[in-house]
């Protein structure tokens, strides 16, 4: 009897223990709370240590403490739960409770999403967070929230200006770009700039980038230093061109119906946590860019600056800004433009 007694209060004693650790887990606390009223997911296609996935755990950890454990938010990184457009068809189903689409990725369902990504729009972040956080950020948050069953938080997180790698040659001016197989997400004003410059776009997951770079399926890829770096590429690739052709951010959004689940308080507490949290991201990423060129200069990969007028210049000519001013709307176009100046 006194055996059987001291077996049962070690297994009690492990697996207290085991929920002991699985709370510190969630909560980053050292002690274990009641299981949560509601236990959301959010995927995400970066790489786990980036600090993208580092502040998502913040604004979990936020959460948690704040609605004393009544909700819990768990990040899945590095495409865990499949890449960018599989998270952003998961979260319209209910699969999954929050995501966070790009506007060039969110475009592929709502074309006003990628009026950001224009292509030489913004000359530095000077324009860009007066615009995302002003109207014509509210604009195109109304419609993500009218249109396509997602509940948009209130600030973009960044995701930064985006770069033009190479293995073959450097990209200075737009000629450059002839023929070049160059990954780009699969995002519809994307590969519409890359084929008005006259490359040769080709849309694919960020998960598949690396073998397709190694394998020269592409000869070039454009990313965000950052994600260079996190990626690896620089084992892959020798030219960095500064060519800053667009910028992008992240729409932090959740399921609709997963949403008015919440009930207000929690609502408000989800939302300001992503809030609060979207200035520290964002300096973040200021600060990773900053440091990120001399690392990968280090790593061998060789850079230099570009000059935006040869792209502009080929762009007006092949009628992309007509084109895309037509689909995204003279409300979306003129608040652009009344923020960073003529563009078509």
């Amino acid at each position: 009897m006194k055996t059987t007694s001291m077996k049962t209060n070690r297994l009690k004693t492990t697996r207290r223990a085991l929920a002991l650790g699985a709370s510190a887990l969630v909560f980053g606390i050292g002690r274990a709370r009641a299981a949560a009223e509601f236990s959301y997911k959010i995927g995400t296609s970066t790489p786990a240590a980036h600090p993208f996935n580092t502040r998502l755990r913040e604004v979990g950890a936020r959460i948690a403490k704040a609605s004393n454990g009544r909700m819990e938010l768990h990040v899945f990184p590095d495409s865990q739960l499949g890449g960018d457009n599989d998270l952003l068809s998961q979260a319209r189903s209910g699969a999954i409770e929050f995501c966070q689409p790009t506007g060039q990725i969110l475009s592929s369902i709502l074309p006003v999403a990628a009026i950001n990504a224009m292509g030489f729009v913004f000359s530095d972040y000077s324009q860009v967070w007066p615009t995302m956080d002003g109207p014509l950020g509210v604009l195109v948050r109304q419609q993500i929230a009218a249109k396509t069953g997602l509940v948009p938080m209130e600030k973009m997180w960044d995701l930064g200006f985006r770069q033009t790698t190479t293995s073959n040659h450097p990209v200075k001016v737009a000629a450059d770009l002839e023929g070049l197989k160059l990954r780009t997400p699969i995002a519809p004003s994307l590969i519409a700039l890359f084929k008005a410059l006259k490359a040769a776009p080709v849309g694919m997951q960020y998960g598949e980038v690396y073998s397709a770079l190694q394998t020269h399926i592409v000869d070039g890829q454009e990313n965000p230093l950052s994600q260079v770096e996190a990626g690896k590429f620089y084992e892959v690739q020798k030219y960095c061109s500064m060519t800053n052709h667009v910028w992008d951010g992240y729409w932090l959004c959740c399921n609709k119906d997963a949403w008015d689940a919440l009930p207000p308080d929690l609502q408000k507490i989800t939302q300001q946590s992503f809030n609060d949290v979207a200035p520290l991201q964002r300096d973040d990423i200021a600060k990773l860019n900053a440091s990120t060129k001399g690392l990968l200069v280090s790593k061998g990969m060789v850079f230099n600056d570009c000059n935006p007028d040869s792209f502009r210049k080929v762009l007006r000519e092949a009628k992309f800004y007509a084109e895309w001013k037509a689909k995204l709307g003279d409300e979306a176009w003129g608040l652009l433009e009344k923020a960073v100046g003529k563009v078509s």
